[in-house]
C-alpha cells in the first residue's frame, strides 16, 4: 500500500505526480514528497514498529515507495551511545552520539537515503543508477547497485580521499573522477542526467532519496524511548540532512507518536566551507557560494542546493549554527576516539567540534539532553589524522626490550 500522494513544489505550491522529476517547472523551486498522513495515522503505532525487524524499513508507512522495500534492508538502526565519557568532558549533564559510523554497509549515513532512492527506482524502472559525491554517497550507491544488480556510474572530484575512492572501486561501478570540486561535479551531473536514463539518486530522484535522512530522526525518538531530545547537532553539505532531521521529528509529533517537540536543530559546517552558516549568522537567506577548502571533504559542497531551507529549519526550530577549523576538526576526532571508543570521519569532527562550541558559548544549557550527529566513519579519512596522532612504541622481541621501551615512557 501507498502512503505517497505525489509531489510538490516548495516554493509555488504547485503539484506533480509521482514521476523521477525534481525541480517545478514553473517556477524551478525543488520538490518534495506529500504523504496521506490520516491513512499513515490509523496504520503506524509503536507497537506496530517495535514488532518489525531493526532496520529503516520499520518506518516504511513514513518512506516514499509504492511496493515492498527492495535494497537496504538491512540498512538503519544504528546505535544511539549514552556518551558518559564526553559528557563530563564537555561538563554536561545528559549526550548522546548517534553513530552512522557502524551498521551500516559502508559505514555511512548515505546508505540510508541510496537504500530509498534505489528501491524507489527499481519502481521506475531504472536500469542503471549514478550519483554526484564527495565520497560516502559515492560508496553506498555502488555498494547498494552492485547488491541489487544494476548498472553504476559514480562521479567524484578528483581529488577525493584515496580511502573513499576504493572504498566506490570495490564495488566494480564506473567511477568517472572530474578534475574540479563537488558543484562542478555536480553541474556535470544536471547535463548527463538530462542525456541519460539514469536513476541519478541525487538529480532526478532527489526527492525520494532525501526522504530516507528522516529515519535518523525517527531513531532517535524511538531509542530516547518515543521522546524528542532538546537539541541535535547536524553535518551540513547540501544542507538536506538538517532539514529532513526537523521533517521527521515534526512527523512523529503529528501522528503522535511523540508527545511534545521541543528539539532544536543546530548546524554544523567546516570554516573553510560554510555558506548556510555564515547565511545564517548575517541574518539572511540568500547563500553566497565559496570555492571549499577544508579537510572535511565529505561537507565540501559550496553551493548548497538546501542551503535556504536549512536556514528555514535553523529558524523554526530555534536552533542556530557554528563552524569549525581543521585544527578543530582534528581534535574532535581524536576526542570522540579518546572518551567513547568512536572514530569518526571529519564531518564527524565538524559536528563535536561545533557542538562543544555551542556548550561553551552557553547555546546548548548544559542540563538539556543533546544528540551529536556522526554520519561517517574515520576509517575513511585517515589522513585526516595520520600526523597528529602518536607512533607505535617500537621493540625488539624480547622481554628485556620491552620493559626498558616501557619504563622510558613511563
Amino acid at each position: 500500500m501507498s502512503f505517497v500522494k505525489g509531489l510538490k513544489c516548495r516554493e509555488c505550491g504547485r503539484e506533480y505526480p509521482k514521476e523521477p522529476i525534481y525541480v517545478c517547472e514553473f517556477c524551478f523551486g525543488s520538490l518534495e514528497v506529500v504523504y496521506d498522513y490520516e491513512k499513515i495515522g490509523r496504520a503506524l503505532t509503536r507497537k506496530a514498529i517495535a514488532a518489525r525487524p531493526p532496520a529503516l524499513w520499520r518506518y516504511r508507512e513514513l518512506l516514499p515507495i509504492d511496493g515492498d522495500p527492495t535494497v537496504g534492508l538491512t540498512s538503519g538502526f544504528t546505535p544511539l551511545v549514552p556518551a558518559r565519557n564526553l559528557a563530563r568532558e564537555l561538563g554536561v549533564k545528559t549526550l548522546y552520539i548517534k553513530d552512522d559510523s557502524t551498521c551500516h554497509p559502508t559505514m555511512s549515513f548515505k546508505d540510508r537515503v541510496v537504500a530509498v532512492a534505489l528501491t524507489k527506482a527499481k519502481e521506475f524502472g531504472f536500469e542503471t543508477v549514478a550519483c554526484a559525491s564527495t565520497g560516502n554517497l559515492a560508496n553506498a550507491v555502488s555498494a547498494h547497485a552492485a547488491a541489487a544488480g544494476l548498472g553504476c556510474y559514480v562521479f567524484i572530484p578528483g581529488d577525493l580521499e584515496m580511502g573513499k575512492i576504493i572504498s566506490s572501486l570495490v564495488y566494480a561501478p564506473k567511477v568517472v573522477a572530474v578534475e574540479g570540486n563537488y558543484d562542478e561535479v555536480n553541474r556535470l551531473c544536471s547535463e548527463i542526467a538530462g542525456k541519460y536514463r539514469w536513476g541519478f539518486v541525487n538529480i532526478n530522484l532527489r526527492p525520494y532519496y532525501a526522504e530516507g535522512s528522516k529515519t535518523i530522526a525517527f531513531e532517535i525518538a524511538e531509542q530516547l524511548g518515543w521522546l524528542a531530545p532538546a537539541h541535535v547537532v547536524v553535518p551540513l553539505a547540501s544542507g538536506s540532512l538538517s532539514t529532513k532531521v526537523w521533517k521527521g521529528l515534526k512527523e512523529l509529533h503529528k501522528l503522535r507518536l511523540i508527545p511534545d517537540l521541543p528539539t532544536r536543530v543546530h548546524a554544523a559546517q567546516a570554516e573553510g566551507c560554510s555558506p548556510i552558516v555564515t547565511a545564517f549568522k548575517e541574518g539572511s537567506d540568500v547563500i553566497r557560494p565559496v570555492k571549499p577548502k577544508t579537510i572535511a571533504k565529505s561537507l565540501a559542497i559550496g553551493n548548497p542546493a538546501d542551503g535556504y531551507y536549512a536556514i528555514q529549519t535553523l529558524q523554526e526550530s530555534g536552533g542556530t549554527g557554528e563552524t569549525a577549523t581543521d585544527e578543530e576538526i582534528v581534535d574532535a576526532i581524536k576526542l570522540l576516539a579518546r572518551t567513547e571508543g568512536i572514530f569518526t570521519e571529519t564531518a564527524g569532527g565538524v559536528t563535536l567540534a561545533v557542538a562543544k562550541k555551542l556548550i561553551k558559548q552557553g547555546r546548548i544549557p548544559p542540563e538539556e539532553p543533546i544528540v551529536v550527529c556522526v554520519t561517517g566513519n574515520g576509517l575513511k579519512t585517515q589522513e585526516a589524522v595520520a600526523h597528529q596522532i602518536g607512533q607505535p612504541i617500537r621493540i625488539r622481541p624480547s622481554l628485556k626490550s620491552f620493559e626498558e621501551a616501557v619504563g622510558s615512557i613511563q
